[in-house]
């Protein structure tokens, strides 16, 4: 069993999705990849989920670092075109407002907590800290 990017070997000429540490979700084929995980994929695509709506963003050729890989896997073949009943296709535009207006509400809640939290005498998490 391999320890390193050599286990990416079994994973080339696949159909894989990666979840990036930025959030967004990338499906496409493994061609190449090196010692540090860097990937190439071909015929890559942007899904963007956003409460009840997605869009499929056609990306082509995409590079990533290594670095930015949060979660990788290969695709089921056979269940990749099927798509939840409760979502519905959207143009880009609409689930890129959809996905804002949905991280907008999260973090409204996270200061609501935040603020029931202090008058409880606790501090909220990452209160102190600076993220980036």
């Amino acid at each position: 069993m391999f320890t390193t990017a050599a286990q990416l070997l079994d994973l080339t000429d696949k159909k894989l999705v990666l979840v990036l540490r930025d959030g967004r979700k990338i499906t496409g084929i493994l061609r190449s990849w090196d010692q540090f995980a860097n990937l190439v994929l071909s015929e890559s695509q942007e899904r963007i989920y956003a409460r009840t709506v997605y869009a499929v963003v056609p990306r082509g050729i995409f590079l990533v670092r290594g670095e930015n890989v949060l979660l990788l896997g290969e695709i089921d073949l056979d269940k990749d075109d099927h798509v939840p009943e409760s979502y519905r296709q959207v143009s880009e535009d609409e689930a890129k407002e959809s996905q804002k207006q949905e991280q907008e509400d999260g973090k409204r809640e996270e200061k609501s907590k935040a603020r029931k939290l202090a008058r409880l005498g606790f501090e909220a998490e990452h209160a102190g800290e600076m993220l980036l």
